[in-house]
């Protein structure tokens, strides 16, 4: 028994011994929470069910049945609005630019993409003349820089190490000052 075969031989039943033990809290455990998910599944069909009954109340209160309904058609009005304001909106100004990004290459690689990000705001709002102030130590904004998700995708696509060498995009004012960013068509 002097061997470290002959030791491990020894100890490999003592393991096993312990494993069922610790399997047994993991069952408990498991009951434990799922009865837990349980009642809270049953607290909220309680709160549901409250809410349900004071709307009711509330209606046959008011006589007007259909009080929610101009809420709701408002709700989907704003949605609806929001989807199709960038072609709604009054352009004041659009034009297409070719954004450089070479500068963003000179920054170590893990902060390349944040840099490219940068210089494409700067450069917008160099070239399409986007007015600060300065208060204190604070910066407002008049104008506002809004860059759209396919334009930011596009220069996270190849991860942070590797943005692109440069970038097309479509710049377009509203009569508010607001400059949205969107990808140039063909790209």
């Amino acid at each position: 028994m002097d061997t470290v075969e002959d030791k491990a031989l020894e100890e490999k039943p003592k393991t096993e011994e312990a494993i069922p033990e610790v399997e047994e809290p993991k069952e408990a455990v498991e009951e434990v929470l799922a009865e837990e998910a349980a009642t809270e599944e049953k607290e909220i069909e309680a709160e549901t069910e409250e809410a349900k009954a004071e709307e009711a109340t509330e209606v046959e209160a008011e006589g007007e049945p259909e009080a929610e309904a101009p809420e709701e058609e408002e709700e989907v009005e704003e949605k609806e609005k929001r989807e199709k304001a960038p072609e709604e909106e009054e352009i004041v100004e659009e034009r297409i630019y070719t954004i450089p990004l070479r500068r963003a290459w000179i920054a170590p690689r893990k902060k390349r993409a944040p840099r490219a990000v940068r210089i494409v705001k700067s450069f917008v709002q160099r070239h399409m003349k986007i007015e600060t102030e300065v208060k204190g130590e604070e910066e407002e904004e008049e104008g506002r820089l809004v860059i759209s998700n396919e334009v930011n995708e596009k220069l996270w696509s190849r991860g942070i190490e590797k943005p692109p060498r440069n970038i097309r995009v479509r710049a377009v004012k509203d009569k508010e000052g607001v400059v949205t960013l969107y990808l140039a068509e063909g790209d």
